[in-house]
């Protein structure tokens, strides 16, 4: 599988030609990548589908050269990469950018709290180390997204598609996850305290590390959800449904799953 992966990563950034850093990029990705179709696998997906979903992980290609100093004689995709950049480290307070096109943009280290977002196309973008308390993000395309160490705390994410997105040592108190698809979400170390996840619908949903004391899955379906090394003692998961190793999991560290239904 390994094999596979550096081909993956090989065909990814084939038209970027031989970058500088290109050998480095690729091996701290690989690790990456490695790291979560083995978290998959342990999950009890197959290795075809293991795979998939890892690779499904990936992103953006464009966001990730955005952060990478290359060879600009190098052979480059049409896209304009300047172009995903442009709102990197910019202040964009109480900002309406509700129903744009900014897929694949570069919003980290950027100050943009209470700004709307709502229906727009995010996909693939990243908000590393941003601040986005009181944003909104209601009905947003944020698939592939990366919010590593944002805050996000009082965010509104209802309604928005969040699948394979990353909110690692993300701070989440008070945000509003109603109707959002969180398919392969990751939410690595992040402080989800007091979170509703009432009535969810939850596929490969990660919580590993994370905080959630008082949070709640009531009445929430899960299928292949991660809770490694979160304390889910005192969880609500009262008239939940999920499928029979999220159950022995969540039973083996003592949640109280008395009222959950097994399929």
């Amino acid at each position: 599988m390994n094999d596979q992966l550096k081909q993956f990563l090989s065909n990814a950034f084939q038209p970027y030609g031989d970058f500088p850093a290109r050998r480095d990029v690729e091996q701290e990705l690989l690790a990456n990548l490695t790291e979560k179709y083995n978290d998959f696998k342990v999950e009890g997906k197959s290795d075809d589908e293991a795979y998939r979903l890892t690779t499904e992980s990936f992103g953006d290609v464009a966001e990730i050269m955005a952060h990478v100093s290359h060879d600009q004689a190098a052979t480059e995709p049409s896209q304009n990469i300047g172009d995903a950049s442009r709102f990197r480290a910019t202040a964009l307070v109480e900002a309406d950018l509700a129903d744009t096109n900014l897929a694949g943009g570069n919003f980290s280290m950027s100050a943009l709290n209470g700004a709307n977002f709502d229906k727009a196309d995010l996909h693939g973008s990243t908000f590393k180390a941003a601040a986005l308390k009181d944003a909104s993000f209601v009905g947003a395309n944020l698939a592939g997204a990366n919010f590593d160490s944002s805050d996000l705390q009082n965010v509104d994410l209802s309604s928005a598609n969040l699948s394979s997105a990353t909110l690692r040592r993300c701070a989440l108190r008070g945000a509003n996850f109603t109707d959002a698809v969180l398919d392969g979400t990751e939410f690595k170390q992040a402080d989800l305290s007091g979170v509703s996840f009432d009535g969810q619908t939850l596929r490969g949903t990660v919580f590993d590390n994370s905080s959630l004391k008082q949070a709640t899955f009531a009445g929430a379906s899960l299928t292949n959800v991660s809770f490694h090394h979160t304390k889910v003692k005192h969880i609500s998961f009262d008239g939940a449904t999920m499928d029979k190793v999220t159950y022995a999991l969540l039973k083996g560290v003592n949640a109280n799953v008395d009222n959950v239904t097994v399929q």
